[in-house]
């Protein structure tokens, strides 16, 4: 095992995020694409979660947490100080991510699949999701991005889950009262040429790993 293997998912937020950190840092890898209805033997005797994103280090560690695995891969190379002069961007990071990965996760799954949640109409989880928006917002007025005037990790770790609230119902997002925000998701998903400019090239599409192939290598 030369490179480190990134079991991934390709619409998954959380292995998003792993992606983004590692195209970042310049992580040479394996990636292996994977149904999340039928995961294979080997992600499943690497981490319990049997979920994505896991990373198999060459060293035999394994990482299977999305935000970990952001934070080992700026650590390796960081060029544009995404961890801020002395990680100064860490605990703030920390702080957002948390919100973003429980309270806001928990609205966006509420707010995306409603039918499933009929206890409430969509537009009241949509609602309670934009509370986490309007503190989005709220940062953005004060700098370009959400802790400083240029990318942190704070950006690369709650971009996914926001581009996935906004694409519910994407006629309702574009006209919300959040222009700082919506600005902020257009530059990175519509960027050309400038910081953000490397989010179309984790998007591509790859056949799902079977047991014995070989991945991708990126």
């Amino acid at each position: 095992m030369k490179l480190p293997i990134l079991y991934s998912f390709r619409r998954c937020p959380y292995a998003m995020r792993a992606r983004l950190a590692l195209k970042y840092a310049g992580i040479q890898l394996e990636l292996r694409e994977i149904d999340l209805n039928n995961p294979p033997a080997a992600l499943l005797a690497l981490s319990d979660s049997a979920t994505v994103p896991v990373l198999h280090l060459p060293d035999g560690n394994v990482i299977d947490e999305s935000w970990e695995i952001v934070q080992w891969a700026v650590r390796q190379n960081d060029p544009d100080l995404w961890l801020g002069k002395d990680e100064q961007y860490l605990i703030e990071s920390d702080m957002l991510v948390e919100t973003n990965d429980y309270s806001f996760k928990q609205d966006l799954d509420h707010y995306k699949y409603a039918d499933r949640y009929p206890e409430q109409a969509m537009e009241h989880y949509r609602q309670q999701g934009e509370e986490f928006l309007q503190e989005l917002e709220d940062r953005l007025n004060e700098t370009r991005f959400l802790l400083a005037e240029t990318i942190s990790i704070a950006d690369i770790g709650i971009f996914p889950f926001v581009r996935q609230f906004a694409m519910v119902d994407q006629q309702w997002f574009d006209q919300a009262p959040y222009p700082k925000l919506q600005k902020w998701l257009s530059c990175f998903i519509d960027s050309d040429g400038n910081e953000t400019h490397f989010f179309s090239s984790v998007m591509n599409k790859y056949d799902i790993w079977k047991q014995g192939d070989s991945g991708v290598h990126l």
